[in-house]
């Protein structure tokens, strides 16, 4: 399911315009981002959450060359599927 999908999916189960819903859903999407970027996690109970996980500085290496490389630290998203979501899943 792409973007476009979604719209019309949202639109179609609140009964929302298409425009309303791609409002909605940039909304949602802006405030998790904003969320995560401060550090913040997002939790959804029984949907999910939203979470960054610091990812330290490692040694790598250069499977052409064997050259080792340094990968520097960084910060990553993540998430974790909530229980109604699994369940739906399985």
């Amino acid at each position: 399911m792409n973007k476009v999908e979604l719209v019309k999916k949202i639109a179609t189960s609140a009964g929302l315009s298409q425009v309303a819903a791609e409002k909605a859903l940039n909304g949602f999407t802006e405030a998790v981002q904003d969320a995560m970027a401060k550090g913040e996690s997002v939790a959804l109970i029984g949907f999910g959450t939203f979470s960054v996980s610091k990812r330290a500085a490692r040694k790598g290496r250069n499977p052409q060359t064997g050259q080792t490389i340094d990968i520097a630290a960084k910060n990553v998203a993540k998430f974790k599927a909530g229980s109604r979501l699994s369940e739906a899943v399985n």
